[in-house]
């Protein structure tokens, strides 16, 4: 059984940020959200642990200001599992590390089969983890006391997998790589938000005609506004299902809207009203969506890219198992080693010149890492050129 101490109040935070501060090496950090049950991605539980310390579980809502643990660990190395989903809870309570080391990351480096953190922490030190609360409400008051167990033991091991990991990527000289991979994470800019994202609504491919993705559109922003307001995950108000199955109804009447057996979401008959006045809104409106989603720069998919762009397919089917093959050699899963995103982007839109720097600055344009593209540069030059020649050299079909 894990022993850890609960925070709920600022002076006891205070308290707690000052032994942390006082003990010795990293410090692991873990953050519990309540995914699937409210609408926000604020931290619900933080959890840090420090050798010489000890296990601290801070209770966000409770605490409120986290200023003191910032300026005690902030400049220490942040041990983290999959830090991109965490840091946004953790910056959003002013928690913002100067360094990282992530342990889901370097295991992927690693070629490690499992990067689950039960996976890794069994692997790396023969210890299982119970994983049963991964999926709970963790905004619920009180917190059960076997929820906090295993919240504590989420960042009780976390050190002693990361010496383990530090450990191999010295042996498989993969030390650089991790360390720029970490700085990535750290500078990642926010994605910006889509400029459709009721499109996103799971089902939308079944519905036809402008008029009717109209009025997805308006029953998507009446659930979203409702959900936000609510603090509750949309889905758990109305699910998409059910929001699609109205759509294609069409129903000529609220009445006719509440007798829809498949339009049986939590809030779907307490808040008819609503979803109604947003379907009206949805037939009435003047600005029309279009059938599909338009602008942005997404590429088409692959298969089309022989009939769209056969200079693009002939070089993304040239250098894709050649950077495969550079992954494998290194022992690590080829997206790690450079996204298909990036491969393809280069891949569709070549610099004018290809050599191995002209493909290295696009490739760094795109978010490569140096590591990677002292990886890959060469080799996706070397193919592109040899796509081209292959074509050049393909014997002409007879007229």
């Amino acid at each position: 059984m894990a022993e850890y101490t609960v925070i709920t109040d600022a002076d006891a935070a205070v308290d707690a940020a000052l032994t942390l501060a006082e003990g010795t090496g990293p410090v692991a950090v873990d953050v519990e959200r309540a995914s699937g049950f409210r609408y926000s991605q604020r931290a619900y539980l933080v959890q840090v642990f420090r050798r010489g310390a000890g296990v601290f579980l801070f209770d966000p809502p409770a605490v409120g200001d986290f200023t003191a643990l910032q300026e005690a660990i902030g400049d220490e190395e942040w041990v983290l599992h999959a830090a991109s989903q965490d840091l946004p809870s953790l910056r959003e309570l002013g928690l913002d590390p100067h360094t990282i080391f992530d342990t889901e990351l370097a295991a992927r480096l690693l070629g490690h089969a499992r990067v689950g953190l039960g996976a890794v922490v069994e692997d790396t030190l023969g210890i299982t983890l119970a994983k049963a609360h991964s999926a709970s409400d963790w905004s619920t008051r009180p917190l059960p006391q076997s929820w906090l167990e295993y919240a504590a033991l989420d960042v009780e091991h976390l050190i002693d997998v990361r010496d383990v990991l530090v450990a191999e990527l010295v042996e498989q000289a993969k030390t650089e790589f991790a360390a720029e991979e970490f700085r990535a994470v750290l500078d990642r800019v926010p994605k910006p938000a889509r400029e459709e994202p009721w499109r996103r609504l799971s089902g939308l491919h079944t519905v036809r005609g402008r008029r009717a993705l109209a009025v997805a559109r308006s029953l998507w922003q009446a659930r979203e506004e409702f959900a936000q307001a609510q603090d509750v995950s949309p889905g758990r108000l109305v699910p998409d299902r059910s929001l699609v199955a109205a759509i294609l109804a069409d129903p000529p009447s609220k009445a006719e809207l509440a007798r829809l057996k498949e339009f049986n979401g939590r809030a779907s008959r307490s808040e008819l009203d609503r979803w109604w006045a947003a379907i009206e809104a949805g037939r009435a409106a003047t600005d029309l969506p279009t059938d599909r989603a338009v602008g942005g720069d997404t590429l088409p998919p692959p298969r089309a890219w022989v009939d769209r762009n056969p200079d693009a397919d002939a070089r993304l089917k040239a250098a894709r198992p050649r950077v495969e093959e550079i992954a494998e050699a290194l022992a690590m899963p080829t997206e790690n080693l450079l996204t298909p995103e990036t491969l393809r982007r280069v891949a569709w839109t070549p610099p004018a010149d290809i050599t191995a720097e002209s493909i290295g600055a696009s490739l760094a344009a795109l978010g490569a890492r140096p590591w990677q593209i002292a990886q890959t540069a060469q080799v996706i030059a070397d193919a592109f050129v040899g796509s081209v020649q292959d074509d050049s050299e393909a014997p002409e079909t007879a007229s």
